[in-house]
């Protein structure tokens, strides 16, 4: 017993990488794509999102306002720009391994931000079949079985950090958080 626990100590060493890779393959594109969808028109689009950006993020105050996006404010612009630009780099930091806690907990509170408004900006809690749900034999929900997946994936980001082939650890080496803690001997 103690040989399968030391070898599946040392997997554990590999669990971040494994995490990080599985979110490039899985859920990279998706983000970057939805990003592009947001980007204004020309060099200036990063800071000038699209009419569709704030649809997306908006969706009952853009339609409330014909879909002009000069009627809302500086407070809808920066959630808007802020929202793009996470979609870009926090997704870009976990594969990289960079600020790999931090990164993976800013996509959790982006997943749960966009689950809510998917649920109660564009009308998903009102189509069971869009909300899904728990312990069905159907895996395809939308939202509670896809974004439950997807916050333990970054979860286990949060909890393990980038691991051994990260930014973090060319950055910050000596840091205690990106060592695995020696063992104490037992007395």
């Amino acid at each position: 017993m103690t040989r399968l626990t030391a070898a599946l100590a040392r997997l554990d060493l590999g669990l971040p990488l494994l995490a990080r890779a599985i979110f490039a393959a899985v859920l990279l594109r998706y983000f970057w794509a939805s990003a592009l969808t947001k980007l204004g028109d020309g060099p200036l689009g990063i800071v000038q999102p699209s009419v569709g950006a704030y649809a997306q993020i908006f969706p009952r105050q853009m339609e409330a306002v014909g879909y002009d996006t000069s009627q809302l404010g500086v407070f809808h612009w920066a959630i808007v720009t802020a929202g793009t630009w996470a979609e870009f780099l926090l997704p870009l930091a976990i594969v990289l391994g960079l600020f790999t806690r931090l990164a993976a907990l800013g996509m959790i509170g982006f997943v749960t931000v966009q689950s809510l408004t998917d649920l109660y900006g564009h009308g998903g809690i009102d189509h069971p079949a869009t909300l899904g749900a728990l312990f069905d034999r159907v895996p395809d929900g939308v939202i509670l079985d896809q974004r439950l997946l997807w916050g333990y994936l970054l979860a286990v980001l949060v909890v393990k950090g980038g691991g051994w082939l990260s930014a973090d650890r060319v950055i910050f080496r000596n840091a205690a958080s990106v060592r695995p803690a020696a063992p104490r001997p037992v007395p």
